[in-house]
C-alpha cells in the first residue's frame, strides 16, 4: 500500500517564521485527521541555486528534491508572507520553474500571513489566481492570519484556529481518514 503525502511550503526566509508556523499547524492537523505523512520546508531551504534557475534542472540536488516533493505530494499547504500586497518574487519563481500540468488537479490549502487585516484578500487576489493557472484544486477556505493572531510564534487566536481546522477538513474528499485507534482497556482490567 502506497503512503500518501502532504507537503507544506512556506514562502518565507525568516527564522522563526509565522508563515512556517501556520503551515506546520496545518500539516499537523492534516496528519492527525488523514492517513498521510507530511513534511514542511520554506523558501530559505531551497538555497542560492533558486535565484539563477531557469528550469528545475538548474536547481542544486537539495532544492530539486524539495520542489519534486511538492510536485509528487498528494496534497499541498502553500503559504506566503504578504509583501506589498502580494507574494515575494522568489516565492513566485519556484512556481515559474514548473510546467503547468505538474499541479493539475492537486488539492491545495492556501494561506498567507501579514502585519494586519488590510492584506486579508491576498489569498483571493494573488494566490488563488496563481494556482488557477495550474488548474489546481484550491480549497474553498483560505487562511489569512495577521500578527495579532500569533502568540510566541504560534497561531493562538481561537477564530483563526477554527478557520484552519475548517480548511484542513476540506481535504477530506482527497485524502483517506486516519483509522481510529482501538480504545485502550481500562487500567483495572489490565491488572486482572
Amino acid at each position: 500500500m502506497t503512503t500518501l503525502t502532504i507537503a507544506g511550503f512556506a514562502g518565507s526566509f525568516s527564522v522563526p517564521s509565522r508563515t512556517r508556523s501556520l503551515v506546520e499547524s496545518a500539516i499537523e492537523l492534516a496528519t492527525e485527521r488523514f492517513d498521510v505523512t507530511g513534511h514542511v520546508f520554506d523558501l530559505g531551504e531551497l538555497g542560492p541555486s533558486l535565484g539563477n534557475a531557469r528550469s528545475l534542472g538548474d536547481l542544486d540536488a537539495q532544492a530539486r528534491d524539495l520542489v519534486h516533493s511538492l510536485i509528487h505530494a498528494d496534497a499541498l499547504v502553500i503559504a506566503s508572507p504578504t509583501h506589498k500586497g502580494s507574494y515575494a518574487g522568489l516565492f513566485k519563481h519556484v512556481f515559474d520553474l514548473l510546467d503547468p500540468s505538474m499541479l493539475q488537479g492537486k488539492p491545495i490549502l492556501l494561506a498567507a500571513t501579514g502585519g494586519g487585516d488590510r492584506h486579508a484578500l491576498m489569498i483571493e487576489h494573488q494566490l488563488r489566481p496563481l494556482f488557477a493557472f495550474f488548474e489546481a484544486q484550491t480549497l474553498g477556505t483560505g487562511i489569512y492570519a495577521s500578527d495579532r493572531e500569533f502568540v510566541g510564534g504560534k497561531l493562538a487566536d481561537e477564530a483563526a484556529r477554527a478557520r484552519l481546522s475548517r480548511a484542513v477538513n476540506q481535504l477530506a474528499p482527497f485524502l483517506p481518514p486516519r483509522a481510529a485507534q482501538p480504545a485502550a482497556e481500562p487500567a483495572i482490567l489490565k491488572a486482572l
